[in-house]
């Protein structure tokens, strides 16, 4: 399948589940702490069956790595891998707040080649493809420039005091669609310096870098997907002009964090 096709197929089969979850969405459904702290829901466990029956149909040979599946080895034996958060930002959805998305990507050779995101109760569908550019509801978006750390905006709904320079815009809670604010201009910086999951951010690090934001781990080192852990040491997501600035700033705190 041509990747413009397969791009438009992924894009589908995210809206499909998309369109299940927000139907269900601010109703009745069990949910509980995978550990404590970390809720799922069944709705997550629905949208991942869905995701992974019809993304299998349209790249059999793909690997699967998904944040509601037992991980196997067997993934990193294949070229190409399906990485997915059926729900990014459950506790939101849980909450029958607005700040969650479905989220697609697949990786080949440690780098996304395709990214969704779908967040229904948002209106919004991102999509991207590697050299390709990003869209949000099939308009094309672009980071914003900015060459000044001070006054950046953040979605955040506290600061440190070490980045009260910094200014809050509104916070989602799933970290895909922080990363998109940034594509989309209606952030400049996305950072976070604690370790996390390749599924929560490998798509959106496509579509931002797509629209022109710089995206590396928390210690401004490049990304890989598809490792043994899957997992990286946070993420910074920002405008370019800012992103020589942000590593200086977490630095020290990332230094701290890594070896935790």
């Amino acid at each position: 399948m041509l990747a413009n096709s397969l791009l438009s197929a992924v894009s589908e089969v995210a809206r499909a589940a998309g369109a299940m979850a927000f139907a269900r969405w601010r109703g009745e459904f069990a949910s509980w702490d995978k550990v404590p702290g970390e809720i799922v829901c069944e709705i997550d466990l629905a949208a991942n069956d869905m995701l992974r029956a019809a993304l299998g149909k349209l790249d059999p040979e793909a690997g699967w790595f998904s944040e509601e599946t037992a991980d196997s080895a067997e993934r990193l034996m294949r070229s190409r891998v399906w990485v997915v958060d059926p729900i990014d930002g459950t506790r939101d959805f849980v909450r029958g707040r607005p700040g969650w998305a479905v989220s697609v990507a697949l990786v080949e050779g440690g780098r996304a080649m395709l990214g969704v995101l779908d967040a229904p109760a948002r209106g919004e569908h991102w999509a991207a493809e590697l050299g390709k550019g990003a869209t949000l509801n099939g308009v094309p978006v672009h980071t914003r420039d900015r060459t000044q750390l001070a006054g950046a905006r953040v979605p955040a709904e506290i600061l440190p005091k070490a980045d009260s320079d910094l200014t809050m815009v509104f916070r989602p809670n799933s970290i895909a669609l922080r990363m998109a604010m940034v594509a989309n201009g209606e952030a400049d910086l996305l950072a976070a310096t604690r370790w996390g999951h390749e599924w929560d951010i490998a798509a959106a690090a496509l579509i931002a870098q797509e629209a022109g934001a710089t995206v590396t781990d928390a210690r401004g080192q490049t990304l890989r997907f598809n490792s043994t852990k899957g997992e990286m040491f946070g993420v910074l997501c920002c405008a370019p002009g800012i992103h020589a600035a942000a590593v200086e700033r977490l630095r020290e705190r990332a230094a701290v964090a890594v070896l935790r």
